[in-house]
């Protein structure tokens, strides 16, 4: 039997070590293979805090990074596994602005190629999955190439995996003829509103560094998923994980491990539901 190939799009303003390390673990175990991939081909870098087993997360008043969970995304920063990754602008193409003289030309060809990945991705993945972080705030949530991808995903009933703050370019994801939510009437959990920082989100590669996000990601996966779905926060549980094939969403960093646990039973055993009641 084949191996299965998973595709992981990182940030690159700074992803959360252990939410790669979770699932990448999880994947390696299994045989997977992996490609990595962000949205210039820029080299992912983990954020500090997330290297830190003395950071104190503010929402929990608690340490959210073992010694050795920190050590392992040290030793996985310094490698050269994250070197060189797929340059998602040079693959995917760039949605034109109405406004340009030649746009219906532009826009059958914007389309075409969208064809042409998608046929791509039909021979080379079988999964893709999102990782979470401040990072994806900036260049994944409202990246019209990322949303392309995740709806060639989509539109090849291939499984989608995504953690925290990267859930949000799910919700974002929709064609342009009708602009709903690919996550309409599906059940999801992400980053619920009692995770948040109240101040000090900050960027790699940047000084800006602003107070809580700048959109409250539960909000908007609440109205994404209505009027048949909804969003499950789980707060005061330790864990939250939700299957709703395709997709499988992981709320934080603990729930890092259980998401790339569950893709694996979505493509080893055809789990399509779990960790909600309907």
């Amino acid at each position: 039997m084949a191996k299965k190939r998973i595709l992981i799009v990182l940030s690159e303003y700074g992803y959360w070590g252990e939410e790669l390390v979770g699932p990448l673990e999880t994947f390696d175990r299994a045989g997977y293979e992996v490609t990595f991939a962000t949205p210039t081909g820029k080299r992912p870098a983990a954020l500090p805090p997330s290297m830190d087993p003395e950071y104190i997360d503010p929402p929990l008043g608690r340490s959210v990074t073992s010694t050795e969970m920190a050590e392992k995304v040290k030793v996985l920063d310094r490698s050269s596994r994250l070197d060189a990754p797929l340059d998602l602008s040079s693959w995917l193409p760039d949605r034109p602005y109405r406004s340009r003289s030649d746009f219906l030309r532009a826009w059958e060809g914007y389309h075409t190629r969208r064809e042409q990945v998608r046929a791509q991705i039909a021979e080379r993945y079988d999964a893709l999955l999102i990782v979470g972080g401040s990072g994806p705030i900036v260049d994944l949530a409202n990246n019209w190439r990322i949303h392309d991808l995740i709806l060639a995903f989509h539109a090849l009933d291939l499984p989608i995996a995504a953690e925290c703050y990267g859930i949000a370019a799910l919700a974002f994801a929709r064609e342009q003829d009708d602009r709903v939510s690919i996550l309409r009437n599906k059940h999801v959990t992400g980053h619920c509103i009692e995770y948040d920082y109240k101040d000090g989100t900050g960027f790699m590669g940047t000084d800006f560094v602003i107070g809580p996000p700048p959109y409250p990601l539960e909000y908007i996966l609440r109205d994404a998923t209505l009027p048949e779905g909804a969003f499950h926060g789980n707060f005061g549980k330790e864990t939250s994980v939700i299957v709703d094939y395709p997709f499988i969403t992981g709320r934080s960093t603990p729930d890092s491990y259980l998401t790339g646990q569950k893709l694996v039973e979505v493509l080893e055993h055809g789990l399509r539901q779990w960790g909600f009641t309907a």
